[in-house]
């Protein structure tokens, strides 16, 4: 494994073998006097990018886009909330006591894990609420995900974080911050056979480049799906391998004693995942009448009429003295 040259800028980037340099500040602006951070702005364009693919395409999955606003907002607070107190949660005996750093995360420190659970939670209390089906709307929310996750884990790469362990890969890469953060924690890397000497992995992109690939795959087989919750479901196996391999690979994972906590919930939700997907398949193509999407249900299309002749002005009684005059 070659050596790479030392860095002493901490906002530089490099990728050794590729020739690739990087100047990237952080800071993305300042806004009377405070610091916008890169890591916000790529979350937030993340999520603006999933909004404008989902709510166009919700009427296909049975969903009415008007009703499904707050859900929508909804699951992005809970989706934050979640991501920090999951974060925090592992890191507790770092956190405690100082209020102040708990709550500040503009230079990082949310769990993907814990944004699912919370945006998930939240956004089906208010579905519950809205009265909109909940594994419809779950088979599109995660699609978004997979935008969401694929575009914000460019933030990680501005900051530097979430690397793995050394090595002499094509896209291998290596920065100022990188070099910092092993060197200050010389203790622990060296004890996984980890140093600033070398190039490490960029997880960040392994991760966002799977989360793409997997919004074409889902995309597609939205179209074909046989059942609602079918791509919830294989957005948990397809996330949830990746996350697997991925986590084993990085230096900064959430401990629990030897336990890296995010790749053993990894495991358990592809397991998981796959077990329900083979009942799903078996009770479909056993009883296909009772797996009707709800899409394609007659109470679904006289909802939609319904708020097409509210649209438009249409009372029920209208309609009923239309419907004699004829």
């Amino acid at each position: 494994m070659k050596e790479v040259q030392a860095i002493t800028d901490p906002y530089e980037i490099f990728f050794p073998n590729l020739g690739w340099k990087f100047h990237i500040n952080p800071t993305a602006f300042t806004v009377f006097g405070v610091e916008i951070k890169w890591y916000g702005v790529i979350i937030a364009l993340g999520l603006l990018l999933a909004t404008i693919y989902c709510f166009p395409r919700m009427k296909r999955f049975g969903v009415d886009a008007d009703k499904a606003v707050d859900a929508v907002i909804g699951g992005v607070f809970g989706g934050l909330i979640g991501a920090r107190i999951y974060y925090v949660a592992c890191r507790w005996e770092y956190y405690k006591g100082d209020i102040m750093a708990i709550i500040n995360t503009r230079n990082g420190g949310l769990a993907i894990y814990g944004g699912i659970i919370g945006a998930v939670t939240v956004g089906l209390v208010i579905c519950k609420i809205k009265k909109i089906k909940i594994l419809p709307m779950l088979d599109i929310a995660v699609i978004g995900f997979l935008i969401g996750q694929g575009v914000g884990r460019w933030g990680n790469f501005v900051n530097q974080e979430a690397f793995g362990a050394n090595t002499d890969s094509l896209f291998a890469m290596t920065g100022g911050t990188i070099q910092n953060v092993i060197a200050q924690n010389a203790s622990e890397m060296s004890a996984v056979s980890i140093s600033e000497k070398y190039a490490v992995h960029p997880c960040f992109l392994y991760e966002s480049v799977w989360c793409i690939l997997g919004f074409f795959v889902l995309s597609f087989m939205s179209k074909r799906r046989k059942y609602d919750g079918q791509i919830f479901l294989m957005y948990l196996m397809w996330y949830g391998l990746e996350r697997f391999i991925v986590e084993g690979l990085r230096t900064d994972s959430l401990m629990t004693g030897n336990i890296r906590v995010s790749q053993a919930l990894s495991i358990i939700v592809f397991v998981c995942s796959v077990i329900v997907q083979i009942i799903m398949h078996s009770r479909v193509k056993r009883d296909p009448e009772n797996y009707v999407l709800y899409a394609s249900t007659p109470e679904w299309h006289r909802l939609m009429e319904r708020a097409r002749r509210e649209k438009n002005g249409i009372s029920d009684e209208d309609l009923s003295e239309m419907e004699s005059n004829k």
